[in-house]
């Protein structure tokens, strides 16, 4: 299989750590840019705490075409979080709606912060634990264009504030 199994994205945001932290550990902010260009997040549940639960369901919007109104729906645990500084958590999309339904790609991700005074630097590092299904292998083909949509979502996010 050719598709990417890990992936590292490195940003400088043009914001302080705390603000930048607050984006990714506060349920408000992460429904605004959570997912891909054209997405939004009806569901959003982010309990960004060791044990945490996550649970997001992204839909597709207009701009998606063909995959307009098409839900995609992920759920995780937070294994690590140190304030300002560190968050890791699995993650793997469902297969449908269904919270108990079963995920057909894995990931663990972890995301630190350097506090750089009015600026944070954020590197994220995403590994694939497990990939299976029709589904995956179109997922893993879009996963770095998908990451780097959401992250540049989220510096934009960062600049209303």
């Amino acid at each position: 299989m050719d598709e990417p199994r890990e992936l590292t994205i490195e940003r400088t945001f043009d914001a302080p750590l705390d603000l930048v932290w607050k984006a990714w550990t506060d349920e408000k902010m992460i429904r605004k840019w959570w997912g891909p260009r054209g997405v939004t997040n009806p569901t959003c549940e982010w309990d960004a705490r060791p044990g945490g639960k996550i649970y997001i369901v992204m839909l597709a919007g207009k701009e998606l075409g063909p995959a307009a109104g098409m839900k995609w729906p992920m759920k995780g645990t937070f294994k690590e979080v140190t304030p300002q500084s560190r968050l890791v958590f699995a993650g793997g999309a469902l297969d449908d709606v269904d919270r108990a339904s079963d995920t057909f790609i894995e990931q663990e991700v972890t995301v630190d912060f350097e506090d750089l005074g009015t600026k944070t630097k954020m590197n994220l590092h995403l590994i694939i634990t497990k990939a299976g299904g029709p589904k995956a292998s179109a997922a893993l083909q879009g996963m770095t264009q998908g990451w780097n949509q959401q992250i540049d979502k989220l510096a934009e996010e960062l600049q209303k504030h």
